[in-house]
């Protein structure tokens, strides 16, 4: 049973705001509660606007990775693109090629093999780049902790530029340029972009110094916000600041697709032309086709998709990213439910899997479920055949730092990286017994017992009474919704169950209840099983969320719909 955590209103405050802006008290509400009680503020919010970016330059060491790139362009030296085989990796590689490539560079790419080069940056990767006479090296998604690569770069005269977003290490790789907002001299005000949002920027700066004029520069600008919008939703950082900004106005851009690889990869997910996804459906729908070319095989078809012309080719590869989409949902439901058969003790804090038979494709999204169903950290590692080697992703709940907490035991591992909430590890396989043990007593050491039980953050209560298709509407443009800004979430307290639940097919429930005069029906999905707490006449308190619905809507019925997420006895 979740917690929740139902705010103490100020009705002051909201009031104020109501009137400022000329919105609802329900919105209103959520605004204040989510420390926007500032009409001005409030105001920024609701409308985010591209002139609210920060200058790129702003970031340290950006200024002269320009300068790099500029020389490098002029003198056609040969450029390579190292990036990672994720969603936010792919993206990246895609949006710094192609501006490269518009501002006249001799620019190739390199994305690792998950299974067979694992993630980060390889020597040998380097070793090859200088035999081709590649002088340059951008990093995208990666390298922040790749040290020793960039010391080997330098000795066969290559200059690394690393752009990145994770967290470093103690001292800097001794790069021509670090360019990432979260190293420690850094200032730039927006810590949570993700690795196609600093190479965003990246790109913003370099077309601006060869001398773009602004107009031109702001439309290819919004060209690439599709990318950085996609990297950035499935990429899990907030969705708040900069991320907001540009998340915003990458969906509503991608009403109009011009890239034909990107068009095929929508209508293969089932958004047709001048429609387009909201950042749940980029989460669940868009980027897990992307992320399965790098989970299965290789994420070389995701580039080359999304780089080609050919409209023939570009459906080709969006069939082959939706059918290994499909195995890997196959296979990740396979070791999901190997794992969830294994005994956990009351009393243990964190969670460590390990198989040598699991496909490590598909690790990070199985410890991702396993948080949701446990809520506690995770790990789940698989073997690596080529040397091995142990080797896999870990998720943490939000009271936890993941990556401080591998910190703590870092001689344990060959290799690791990440951030507060997700990580991945190497580490022999002989001393997994010994992780297991000492992550647990990390987690132990650091954790409450309140930390490990699910919560619901309330935002406001709101009655029945108060909902309208106008309120609906004002609060969907609190999207898009995500990481760091999820969908509202409303309380209504002892309201009356007013009939039997309808049960939808075999485990989803319609549930109707009513308060002063009027009643709202909630849709209740997975509830079947508790469909014996909504009997008529009962009296409880509910959780709900309101979403668009667009089925709804196009029957002649409201644009929304109520979703229960919990329900209690009334307090």
């Amino acid at each position: 049973m979740a917690r929740w955590l139902i705010p103490t209103p100020d009705p002051q405050a909201a009031g104020a705001l109501a009137a400022a802006l000329g919105i609802s008290a329900a919105t209103a509400r959520v605004l204040v509660r989510r420390s926007l009680a500032s009409p001005d503020d409030a105001r920024r919010f609701l409308h985010p606007s591209l002139d609210q970016l920060h200058d790129p330059l702003a970031l340290r060491a950006m200024p002269e990775a320009v300068a790099r790139l500029e020389r490098a362009i002029h003198a056609r030296e040969k450029i390579l693109i190292y990036g990672d085989y994720d969603v936010d990796g792919t993206m990246s590689v895609i949006l710094l090629t192609t501006a490269i490539r518009l501002a006249g560079g001799d620019v190739g790419y390199h994305v690792p093999h998950r299974l067979k080069e694992g993630y980060g940056m390889r020597p040998e990767v380097v070793e090859t780049a200088a035999a081709q006479g590649v002088t340059l090296i951008v990093s995208v998604d990666t390298g922040i902790r790749a040290a020793e690569v960039v010391r080997r770069a330098a000795e066969l005269s290559i200059d690394v530029v690393v752009t990145d977003h994770h967290l470093p290490d103690a001292d800097l790789p001794a790069a021509f340029a670090v360019v990432n907002p979260n190293r420690p001299d850094c200032s730039y005000p927006e810590k949570n972009l993700c690795g196609a949002g600093v190479a965003f920027k990246l790109a913003q700066a370099l077309l601006t110094a060869m001398g773009w004029p602004e107009d031109r520069v702001r439309k290819i600008a919004g060209s690439f916000l599709k990318l950085v919008a996609i990297a950035t939703v499935a990429d899990v950082v907030p969705l708040s600041g900069e991320n907001r900004i540009m998340v915003k106005h990458g969906l509503d851009g991608l009403r109009d697709v011009r890239n034909i690889g990107l068009r095929a990869l929508l209508e293969v997910a089932g958004f047709t032309a001048n429609t387009a996804p909201n950042a749940r459906q980029v989460a669940f729908q868009i980027a897990p086709r992307i992320n399965a070319a790098g989970r299965m095989d290789t994420a070389q078809a995701v580039i080359e998709l999304f780089l080609t012309t050919d409209a023939g080719r570009a459906g080709v590869l969006a069939k082959q990213l939706h059918e290994q989409n499909a195995e890997r949902r196959q296979v990740e439901a396979t070791i999901l439910e190997a794992c969830e058969r294994l005994p956990m003790d009351a009393s243990t804090c964190a969670l460590v899997y390990y198989s040598e038979e699991w496909h490590r494709g598909v690790l990070g999204i199985v410890a991702s479920r396993l948080i949701e169903r446990f809520h506690r950290p995770v790990f789940v590692l698989g073997r690596n055949a080529g040397d091995g080697l142990a080797q896999g992703s870990g998720r943490s709940i939000s009271a936890l730092h993941l990556l401080d907490a591998l910190e703590s035991m870092r001689d344990l591992f060959v290799k690791f990286g990440g951030h507060e909430f997700a990580a991945g590890v190497t580490l022999e396989a002989a001393r997994v017994d010994e992780f297991r043990a000492r992550f647990n007593a990390c987690a132990a050491a650091r954790l409450r017992p309140e930390d490990f039980e699910p919560t619901l953050d309330i935002d406001a209560s709101l009655s029945p009474s108060e909902i309208t298709d106008a309120v609906a509407e004002e609060l969907f443009a609190l999207a898009p919704f995500g990481h760091g800004n999820p969908p509202p979430l409303f309380a209504a307290l002892d309201v009356e169950v007013a009939a039997p639940p309808v049960v939808m097919k075999e485990k989803h429930l319609r549930i109707t209840v009513r308060r002063d005069g009027r009643t709202l029906t909630l849709k209740a999905w997975n509830f079947a099983q508790r469909a014996a707490e909504f009997s008529p006449g009962a009296r409880i308190d509910i959780a709900f969320a309101i979403e668009e619905d667009a089925y709804s809507a196009s029957r002649g019925y409201a644009p929304w719909a109520a979703i229960l997420q919990d329900a209690r006895p009334k307090s």
